[in-house]
């Protein structure tokens, strides 16, 4: 009697199924995804700022900086960045005197995501301060509030309804852009499911299945952050 075509058997968690890796892999995956992301949020805010408020050289270099991250594919970033950066990180320990130093898969992963991602939040995250009223922070000023109370009290909260859906985007790339991760021999989900689909032969079992992992990690994605942007829209005027 002919084997199955597909041998559910595979997917099991303990051995010899590959269920407990796969989802170790995506495990990996979405601590990057969040690492990076975080990371890249941070470096969004102080780039869009130093874009808006900076002096001229703040300004040029970043510039210079999502210009570069954006024009170059993010796979040649990401190789460009975990072999290069971390080479560069061990010499300048070793021209200070110390010596060098192992760099996990996954801080590295979380730096080159972040590095990418914080480009493009550079630019979101400018765009929709530019979208503020200006009355907005005018009034704060005429009431004596400080740069960091006008920052926290109304320009952040002023702008998030317009980068949410910018920002939401980026989260989703921040996903995808993991399996990049395994050209470098990181073992997220894209690497640890090549490796199962290899050992068994079952290439469609197992594609399938990350496929349905990361679209399940969409839908529920989707959800938080419709969550997040109705929170936010509070207090708008709807559009009818």
């Amino acid at each position: 009697m002919d084997a199955p075509l597909i041998n559910w058997a595979l997917l099991a968690l303990d051995p010899p199924g590959w269920g407990g890796v796969l989802l170790r892999g995506f495990w990996n995956t979405l601590q990057i995804a969040v690492g990076g992301y975080s990371l890249g949020l941070l470096i969004g805010m102080f780039g869009a700022l130093g874009k808006l408020y900076g002096g001229p050289v703040a300004r040029d270099l970043l510039e210079v900086y999502t210009t570069v991250v954006r024009a170059v594919p993010e796979l040649v970033l990401i190789l460009i960045l975990y072999y290069a950066g971390t080479d560069l990180l061990n010499q300048l320990l070793l021209t200070l005197g110390y010596g060098r130093v192992d760099i996990s898969g996954l801080a590295a992963g979380i730096f080159v995501i972040g590095v990418v991602q914080g480009a493009y939040s550079t630019e979101v995250l400018r765009g929709a301060i530019k979208s503020i009223a200006p009355g907005q922070l005018d009034a704060g000023r005429a009431f004596g509030m400080s740069p960091r109370k006008i920052l926290t009290r109304i320009t952040i909260p002023a702008m998030l309804p317009f980068a949410i859906p910018g920002l939401a985007n980026l989260w989703l790339i921040a996903t995808k852009d993991t399996a990049l991760l395994a050209v470098v021999g990181f073992s997220e989900l894209t690497l640890v499911t090549r490796q199962a689909a290899g050992a068994t032969k079952h290439y469609l079992l197992f594609f399938m299945a990350a496929g349905a992992i990361y679209l399940t990690l969409t839908l529920v994605s989707n959800v938080l952050i419709g969550f997040v942007e109705r929170r936010s829209r509070r207090g708008f005027a709807r559009m009818t």
